[in-house]
């Protein structure tokens, strides 16, 4: 860039080159002034302690202050507020533990309790209430503690759930509900003298007595083997249990359910009669193991219906 200085006091016209550090130099030289005006400026003002630039110091910091103390502030109302919340689950999760616990009456099932500090008796107590105040890492400790008290007793609710569960299966999947509710023993499993050949021979099931057309439930959950006609047992149903466990009705005088249906722990299988090898109305009950007879009453003998039974009887 170039300047032309013209004036009547010189002879010729004058030229001036100003190239780019030119600029630079004066940009430079700019910025300068203006950071050194400013810390002059500050220098005085701190040096002289004006009254405006002490207030506006002080203001900034109060406003920082106030700006860390609500932050502090927020961060330990959510801290002790999510203490309460996990309190209140653990306390719930005690009572719900201990209920539980005691429907299932399983011992082992049971829940630990938080631990307590015991109090000596006697004496009396007073005072001012001073709740304590604990800090941001003492709350963040707190929390921490909760929350592993509250995931172990979730993990041994799902322990209890499932051992309920397998229980509840288990009970279901054995043959324990009497097949039929209004009758009296007749013969019991084991060794008898037969009703038609007067001599000794086993009896591989339990014979209950009962009217004619008396409900016949199955005593268990299972899937239905057999329904059909038997030369010896007449009218049988032969219904599996899973794991090798089958349980037989015979004699009926009706049969209410069809090979492969789902049956449920008392539902209707069929009526008591006397078809088959009979002397009369009656129903021959059985219980086997991978094909072994097994005496019904071991099975049985763990509902209170069976107890009440035998005394009927």
């Amino acid at each position: 860039m170039q300047i032309i200085i013209v004036s009547r006091h010189l002879r010729q016209a004058r030229t001036i080159n100003i190239m780019p550090r030119h600029w630079l130099a004066v940009v430079a030289g700019f910025f300068l002034l203006a950071l050194s005006s400013a810390a002059l400026m500050s220098w005085l003002s701190l040096h002289w302690r004006l009254p405006f630039v002490e207030d506006l110091v002080l203001s900034l910091q109060q406003q920082e202050s106030r700006q860390t103390q609500d932050y502090v502030h927020n961060n330990l109302q959510l801290m002790a507020k999510r203490i309460g919340e996990l309190q209140g689950k653990l306390m719930q999760l005690d009572s719900l533990g201990q209920r539980v616990a005691g429907l299932a009456d399983d011992k082992t099932a049971e829940t630990p309790k938080t631990p307590k500090i015991e109090e000596a008796p006697g004496g009396g107590q007073g005072g001012p209430f001073l709740p304590e105040v604990l800090n941001a890492d003492e709350l963040q400790k707190e929390i921490d503690r909760l929350a592993t008290a509250v995931d172990h007793r979730a993990a041994e609710f799902e322990t209890l759930e499932f051992q309920l569960l397998e229980n509840r299966v288990r009970d279901r999947l054995l043959p324990t509900t009497l097949p039929v509710k209004a009758a009296r023993l007749g013969s019991p499993f084991g060794v008898r003298a037969d009703p038609f050949a007067g001599v000794q021979a086993r009896h591989e099931g339990i014979d209950f007595v009962a009217d004619s057309g008396s409900r016949v439930v199955a005593a268990a959950d299972g899937v239905v083997l057999t329904a059909e006609h038997h030369p010896e047992f007449g009218n049988m149903v032969d219904i599996d249990h899973g794991d090798g466990l089958t349980s037989r009705y015979a004699h009926l005088s009706r049969i209410d359910v069809a090979p492969g249906a789902l049956v449920r722990q008392g539902e209707k299988i069929g009526a008591v009669g006397t078809t088959g090898r009979s002397t009369g109305p009656h129903l021959h009950f059985e219980v086997r193991m991978l094909g072994v007879p097994q005496n019904p009453a071991l099975f049985l003998k763990q509902s209170n219906e069976f107890a009440r039974f035998m005394q009927q009887g």
